[in-house]
């Protein structure tokens, strides 16, 4: 029995808005997204912002208490979570610790209405199909932490779900773990056509997985795009800070035509899109892997003196005082002669910034 994930389905909300019994502040407040069939779509964001309970209206665990939800173009809004099509991987991997590693994975499946044999035979595709095809007489407590979580994937995957969810499965795990697990994650979800929606709050894990993002702020969307639309192009100071580090400085617009605006960063000139803003003070955001150290007097550069260099193995991370605020940029010449005390010129390539909303 081959796990094919031709059950794939896409997912609609329409105006869906989610306010708890005493609340008077809206969990989820009239959110309307689109996840493609086959893709992983990754909803980010901080606590609280709402992305934990988008998860579980999707899965039927938390009802709407306004607007419509769709799977496969079915409104499924009030139809309970025995009776959806979805699977869910919980943070905490939810394996029950006297069950062997196959009878966890054969655990959904025999209330499903399988033959035994099929059941079986489904059990040992989906522990495959995470590598694990030789653990299955083993405990959850003989497994490491990256094992034990992708003995839930297993577990999910084997019912064919139209949806596949993600709530934060890689928190309990360390660095290294994260990396490798994300990675097997990503490739059963492409290798297998999947629809995933997958909840986390690290920037790195959604950048590194995701098809799409939604980036969430107190209840509502703040923006949605593919990794590099959002990493290049945030289009507010909240989300240039929260997918991936990013220095947000006071400017000034000079001028605005044909969609180019040019703008004063202290001494230095740039002419970067518009972005829609007008003439007048505003906000930029910029990378610290694009701003150039260079030299004192640079052109069109901004004069700077580091105050700490910190070496980190694979880059320098270099913190600047300058008249227009402190500003950080990152080196990749870890040989690059720099110390703290340096008076340089920190270069902003136009590409390099954005003009940012407050």
């Amino acid at each position: 029995m081959a796990i094919l994930g031709s059950n794939a389905a896409s997912v609609e909300f329409v105006g869906v808005s989610k306010v708890y019994p005493g609340s008077k502040v809206p969990a989820v407040d009239n959110v309307s997204l689109h996840v493609e069939t086959g893709k992983l779509v990754t909803l980010l964001g901080p606590s609280g912002c709402g992305k934990t309970t988008t998860l579980r209206m999707i899965a039927g665990l938390e009802f709407a208490t306004s607007g419509k939800i769709l799977i496969g173009g079915h409104d499924v809004t009030s139809i309970p979570a025995t009776e959806r099509d979805v699977s869910m991987v919980f943070q905490s991997y939810a394996l029950f610790p006297h069950m062997t590693v196959r009878e966890n994975v054969e655990y959904g499946l025999k209330f499903s209405g399988f033959p035994k044999k099929e059941i079986g035979e489904r059990a040992m595709s989906g522990l495959s199909l995470v590598g694990l095809q030789d653990f299955g007489a083993r405990l959850p407590s003989q497994l490491s932490g990256g094992q034990q979580q992708r003995v839930a994937v297993a577990r999910a995957l084997v019912l064919e779900p139209q949806v596949l969810l993600f709530d934060e499965p890689l928190s309990n795990l360390d660095a290294k773990l994260r990396r490798q697990v994300r990675e097997d994650i990503r490739d059963i979800q492409t290798k297998l056509g999947l629809t995933v929606v997958y909840v986390t709050h690290d920037q790195e894990e959604a950048l590194a997985v995701s098809d799409r993002i939604i980036v969430m702020k107190n209840a509502v969307i703040a923006q949605e795009g593919t990794p590099r639309e959002l990493y290049d192009a945030p289009s507010s100071a909240f989300v240039a800070d929260f997918i991936g580090e990013a220095n947000l400085l006071d400017c000034e617009i000079e001028s605005v035509k044909e969609g180019k605006a040019m703008v004063h960063l202290g001494p230095a000139k740039l002419c970067i899109p518009s972005r829609g803003m007008q003439a007048g003070p505003a906000r930029l955001a910029v990378r610290p892997t694009r701003i150039s150290i260079g030299k004192p007097g640079a052109s069109n550069g901004i004069p700077a003196k580091l105050d700490r260099v910190i070496y980190v193995g694979k880059h320098l991370e270099c913190f600047a005082e300058t008249g227009i605020g402190r500003i950080f940029a990152i080196c990749p010449d870890v040989d690059a002669p720099l110390k703290a005390g340096d008076e340089v010129s920190l270069i902003i390539p136009e590409r390099g910034a954005v003009l940012v909303s407050s």
